[in-house]
């Protein structure tokens, strides 16, 4: 029995691999149809290939359960067709062991996603971020996790927050001489965006220095003259796709601790929880699709069946998340919502096998 559990996982392994390169290059193909209709004298093929790159570990992390789906179904039912589960199931391989060896090429496809989610995909996609907004706009020189570094002229101002109205709280902005020596340094605890490249800076520490003396000084507010938007500075903001489980977590404290709104990133972090555990499910998922359909089904008719419960899936997640982001509801209840119920149906349609 070991021999045909390493089989099927193998088999099973490699459909869902193959799948996923497919969809990938699928995806990318509209992202690159996306990205050419932006091209400038500052962002260009080069750019845009760049970009895509990238992008990619993170489009992969995504579409890793989609893949299971599709992968399985199709090695599945060939193996079907191929009367090569009959065979199995009369050398006494049961409906259990058939999933249990999907299950072991699940295990492996999340501890691969697993990696490629935590440890490559939010590098890549801060830098295909920056990538893209460098190209098109030349103020911005850094991003980091919990902020960003611009230029303007003479100053450079590091924002470590972008608050969703458009707002930015913690801001330092230091300006520096010809000969790059700082002369000027002033931290805002928010600046407000009032129109006309204006800002106005709140609770603000200011401190003057040079060679002979440095002053410091409290104001309570004061204008400040930028040619930096909103827009901008939303667009290279901390997202949920840039940052790690672990940054995540702590992200989620940071904003709790200065009393910000947290919700959309405890989502997001419930919801990199969830996804392995969405994997298997896809995986659990296939099995009956192929022991409990009939022998000669063709491969477009399984691939059909795989595309619409992984569109369905994909729909209601979407929906129950944005509900969940609407009404404040709570984040890992919303997460596994989705999840636990294709589980149900999953769990009731093996035991239905068995009957």
């Amino acid at each position: 029995m070991y021999v045909l559990t390493l089989y099927i996982a193998k088999e099973v392994l490699k459909g869902s691999l193959v799948a996923l390169l497919l969809l990938l290059t699928l995806f990318n193909l509209f992202t690159f149809s996306d990205e050419i209709k932006d091209i400038s004298a500052g962002y260009g093929l080069k750019q845009i290939i760049y970009y895509i790159a990238l992008t990619s570990p993170g489009v992969l992390y995504e579409l890793v359960p989609a893949s299971a789906l599709l992968g399985s179904l199709f090695i599945l039912g060939a193996m079907g067709n191929n009367r090569e589960l009959i065979a199995m199931r009369a050398a006494g391989l049961s409906v259990f062991g058939i999933i249990r060896a999907v299950m072991v090429a699940g295990v492996v496809l999340v501890f691969l996603s697993l990696l490629i989610g935590e440890f490559v995909a939010p590098v890549t996609q801060r830098m295909a971020q920056m990538v893209r907004v460098v190209a098109q706009n030349q103020q911005i020189q850094m991003n980091t996790k919990y902020g960003l570094w611009l230029r303007e002229g003479k100053r450079f101002i590091n924002v470590r927050q972008v608050l969703d109205d458009g707002h930015l709280a913690d801001v330092s902005i230091y300006e520096i001489d010809p000969l790059q020596h700082l002369l000027k340094m002033q931290h805002a605890d928010q600046a407000l965006f009032i129109g006309d490249q204006q800002w106005r800076l709140e609770h603000i520490q200011e401190s003057d220095i040079s060679t002979q003396q440095m002053q410091a000084r409290s104001l309570d507010s004061a204008l400040w003259q930028s040619s930096i938007a909103p827009n901008l500075l939303k667009i290279v903001a901390v997202t949920p796709n840039n940052l790690s489980l672990y940054d995540l977590a702590g992200y989620v404290s940071y904003l709790k601790q200065n009393h910000q709104e947290s919700h959309t990133f405890e989502l997001a972090f419930w919801g990199r929880i969830v996804n392995p555990l969405v994997t298997l499910i896809m995986l659990l998922l296939s099995a009956p699709f192929v022991i409990g359909v009939k022998r000669g089904v063709s491969v477009g008719e399984r691939m059909m069946i795989g595309i619409v419960i992984g569109m369905s899936f994909n729909i209601i997640d979407k929906i129950v998340g944005h509900l969940g982001l609407i009404y404040n509801l709570n984040p890992p209840l919303i997460a596994l919502m989705p999840s636990l119920i294709v589980l149900t149906l999953a769990v009731v349609a093996v035991m239905r096998l068995q009957e």
